[in-house]
């Protein structure tokens, strides 16, 4: 049966009017027809995420968003840079080098695997995209490869994992890639960068594991140099017979944190505290002992007092006694008083430092690991017509 003109009109009206419009289209002037324009490594870096995360990192720290699906699936790679001619074909792998070493067959199967990877990132199937591209990885470690599998994990809110891969396609220059690709690659891997943390974990403790977030990093001795997410971490080390060291912290995007973590045991950790100085209740009964020194001397200055006294009785035969002899036995009887006096002084005073010396014993306590009592070194500055000081503070 023939289609009628108007029939025809129809039809072609409504594959226009439901026809998605493509990302970047631009209309060229006086031909009436549209063209599909790239869009450059900055827009496609710039174009919003369709819809926000759930992790709560993006809520408090938003990673750059992903492109669009269309400016994405131009970005993305389509072939492995025609290089599955073989390695030793016109272009040998000796001018390409992310092809050294692999086989027609590996070659062949990861180009399969890649093609099927990106026919699922064009449908925005990304897990399973991800998945394709990790095993054709596993085949081939190519750079485009990496690429689109950083495309992909770009949507599932993975920025460590992009970053890995962003790495990884760079590493031989454009060559793989195309010009723009590499460009956008080396931008959107800037802008990961300062959106994540850098932590350098050292710890020389040998046999002791190093954990971050309950996933181990290293054994000591060792070294962690790498990107984590900003927020707050639990990096952890640990060994029998030692006290865990828990270095946990939340680390600021793009900045860099440094620790070094050092392991001790329960007698490394253990300190001594008096509740005085230690010189304080031996100074209290030196006191003691001086006071009662004192009256001893009173003591004696009494006694010879008395004897002047009963001298001069006994001269004049027992008469009333001239004032000069009566004041001997005054200042005697003083004498003795005050003696008397010093020696209950002395003694408690004795008594009272040697209490303060059994109650100042020292006592143990646990302090925490790198815990150190805080130090201040002051240094005069000296001048022409001009002085100061520089305090430093040492925890």
């Amino acid at each position: 049966m023939a289609k009628t003109p108007g029939t025809a009109k129809k039809s072609t009206t409504a594959k226009k009017s439901t026809a998605p419009k493509a990302a970047g289209a631009t209309k060229l002037s006086g031909t009436g027809s549209k063209r599909r324009r790239k869009p450059s490594a900055a827009e496609a870096a710039q174009v919003p995420a369709a819809a926000p995360t759930d992790a709560p990192l993006s809520e408090s720290l938003p990673l750059p968003p992903p492109p669009a699906p269309k400016a994405q699936e131009e970005q993305a790679s389509d072939t492995l840079e025609g290089s599955l001619a073989g390695s030793t074909g016109s272009t040998g792998s000796e001018e390409r080098p992310w092809a050294k070493g692999i086989s027609k067959t590996d070659q062949d199967a990861s180009l399969a695997l890649f093609g099927e990877g990106n026919a699922l990132l064009k449908e925005s199937i990304f897990v399973q995209a991800v998945e394709k591209y990790r095993q054709a990885l596993a085949r081939w470690d190519h750079p485009a490869i990496h690429y689109n599998l950083a495309l992909a994990l770009m949507n599932l809110d993975q920025p460590v994992e992009v970053h890995e891969h962003l790495v990884a396609a760079l590493r031989f220059g454009p060559a793989p890639l195309e010009k723009e690709k590499f460009e956008y690659a080396r931008n959107y891997k800037t802008l990961v960068e300062k959106q994540l943390a850098r932590v350098d974990i050292t710890c020389a403790t040998p046999g002791a594991t190093v954990t971050m977030d309950g996933q181990p990093l290293f054994v000591a001795p060792g070294r962690f140099e790498g990107l984590v997410r900003p927020g707050a971490h639990s990096i952890v080390a640990t060994m029998t017979g030692f006290v865990p060291s828990d270095q946990s912290r939340t680390l600021l995007p793009g900045e860099t944190t440094t620790l070094d973590l050092k392991l001790f045991t329960s007698d490394d950790l253990i300190r001594y505290k008096r509740r005085w100085s230690a010189a304080m209740p031996w100074l209290v009964m030196g006191a003691g002992v001086a006071v009662a020194g004192g009256s001893a001397f009173l003591h004696l200055q009494s006694r010879d007092h008395f004897r002047a006294f009963e001298s001069g009785i006994a001269e004049c035969g027992g008469c009333v006694p001239p004032t000069a002899v009566a004041d001997e036995r005054s200042q005697g009887n003083l004498l003795q008083t005050g003696a008397i006096a010093g020696y209950a002084v002395g003694g408690a005073v004795l008594v009272t430092g040697a209490v303060l010396a059994v109650l100042n014993q020292p006592k143990p306590y646990r302090i925490e690991p790198g815990q150190e009592a805080a130090t201040v070194q002051v240094t005069p500055l000296l001048g022409a017509g001009s002085g100061g000081a520089v305090a430093t503070f040492r925890f």
